[in-house]
């Protein structure tokens, strides 16, 4: 990513900006990505470590042909100054989804801003949090857009 994307996510931002939807393609790739997170979650369902969810969650997408990386680095850069924070998504999906996995009793509002500020510095637009500690998947996952 260009230091000139950072820049630009500084700048106050348009009704454009705001109001674009994100891409179908990068939907249907969201679709997918909940799709394993249910199949992973039917097939161990919750209470083990989240990195367990995270090796599980990689081959299920990598399984589906999606390009998939997990532990990646986000710099943190802030005036031209290149920062290596320790930042790192769980995954990131296709080069256009961040996700943000979480084996907790409940999710905090940290976690989403978490997500949220990942999503700022990285540039992407929809993020997924997806906690695996819940008796149903579908009350464990959030969608940001950013």
């Amino acid at each position: 990513m260009t230091d000139t994307r950072m820049t630009q996510r500084h700048e106050e931002p348009t009704k454009k900006d705001i109001y674009e939807p994100v891409p179908p393609d990068t939907e249907r790739l969201a679709s997918q990505v909940v799709d394993a997170a249910f199949k992973v979650h039917s097939a161990l369902g919750p209470g083990l470590l989240e990195s367990v969810y995270e090796t599980c969650l990689l081959h299920e997408l990598k399984g589906r042909n999606l390009k998939s990386q997990r532990q990646v680095a986000l710099p943190i850069v802030y005036e031209g100054l290149r920062i290596s924070s320790g930042l790192r998504l769980d995954l990131l999906i296709e080069e256009r989804v961040v996700v943000e996995l979480k084996a907790v009793e409940k999710i905090l509002p940290v976690f989403n801003a978490q997500l949220l500020t990942y999503l700022k510095l990285s540039g992407h637009r929809l993020g997924l949090l997806i906690n695996f500690n819940v008796p149903r998947i579908k009350d464990g996952i959030r969608r940001i857009i950013l």
